[in-house]
């Protein structure tokens, strides 16, 4: 099912907001959506621009991912990372030979003066997406993390050279301050009649997308809805919980509500959770209950329809 009435931006990040925006791509005519992906996790790595989140999400919507790991590329192979152990380099962040030509075409045109908002719209054109897909800013904003141990890390080395278990005391977006919005982005929040925050982790995919200049007014008096990346108090895909019980929260659908509750209309939240609504002290924000594990494609796209009919609900007032 298609929905051609209603104008949608969706904020991802991370491999269960990009299945989201996949279904969101497939219940949604193209230019009714936009996606706006979190780039506090791009780093260089051998000379090379990467940008996880924005491939994740693109690589998704095009049917290219990898479906057993959601990042990466399918049926990729490893010839280069291969001859790179041999010469001890560091194999710590794994590309592929494919995903290789991303990094090298994305980096080679950024050198000649492009934008990445640019060059992530000519990929998605190549691929075959055919919804906006915008950087949250073409301006370099690196995600650090603060560890228990008083070190500061980038996101990168926490979460793949270390596999997230350096426990973290607090997040800081270096600079933030100074990053644009990139073009259109400002505009398409407030031409969107529904906001969806994609079942991403709230501290480091949502929260430097929120943080970019601007992007926090022009959601003002919009319907905003999240969906939950926190199902019986475990994160479906990365280390959110772990983060939440770090930081002396407890991870649960009511800390995400918790969390967004300055801004948010709504939250989706899994069945099994259902019994945690009685715990609100939010009474503002409407909660719609289903099942919001996405197993295959089927499930992206219902999950997707089911979030969009719960915001059209509430914008046409048969909810509060």
């Amino acid at each position: 099912m298609v929905h051609n009435d209603i104008n949608v931006v969706s904020l991802a990040g991370g491999v269960g907001g990009a299945k989201l925006a996949f279904g969101l791509a497939k219940c949604l005519a193209p230019t009714d959506l936009t996606i706006i992906v979190n780039t506090g996790d791009d780093f260089k790595h051998f000379g090379l621009q990467i940008s996880p989140d924005v491939d994740t999400v693109c690589y998704t919507l095009a049917r290219l991912a990898n479906p057993d790991t959601g990042w990466g590329l399918a049926n990729e192979t490893w010839q280069v990372l291969s001859a790179l152990e041999k010469l001890a380099a560091p194999t710590w962040f794994q590309l592929g030979d494919k995903d290789l030509a991303t990094h090298l075409e994305r980096t080679r045109r950024l050198q000649q003066g492009d934008s990445l908002s640019e060059i992530t719209q000519d990929f998605c054109k190549k691929w075959g997406v055919q919804c906006k897909v915008l950087p949250m800013s073409n301006d370099p904003v690196q995600t650090l993390v603060h560890t228990e141990d008083n070190e500061i890390i980038s996101f990168q080395e926490y979460f793949v050279k270390r596999n997230f278990l350096p426990k973290v005391r607090k997040f800081e977006f270096a600079g933030i301050d100074q990053a644009n919005p990139t073009p259109g982005l400002i505009e398409s929040i407030l031409a969107a009649d529904l906001i969806i925050f994609c079942p991403s982790n709230p501290f480091v995919s949502i929260d430097p997308i929120l943080e970019v200049r601007g992007v926090r007014a022009a959601l003002e008096n919009k319907v905003i809805i999240a969906v939950s990346p926190i199902v019986g108090g475990k994160a479906l895909k990365g280390p959110a919980a772990k983060m939440f019980l770090e930081l002396g929260i407890n991870p649960s659908v009511m800390s995400i509500a918790d969390h967004y509750k300055q801004i948010l209309t709504g939250l989706v939240i899994d069945t099994k959770d259902a019994d945690e609504i009685s715990n609100d002290n939010h009474s503002r924000i409407i909660y719609y209950e289903t099942n919001a594990i996405m197993k295959d494609e089927d499930d992206r796209i219902r999950l997707a329809c089911e979030v969009i009919e719960f915001g059209k609900s509430i914008l046409n007032g048969e909810v509060s």
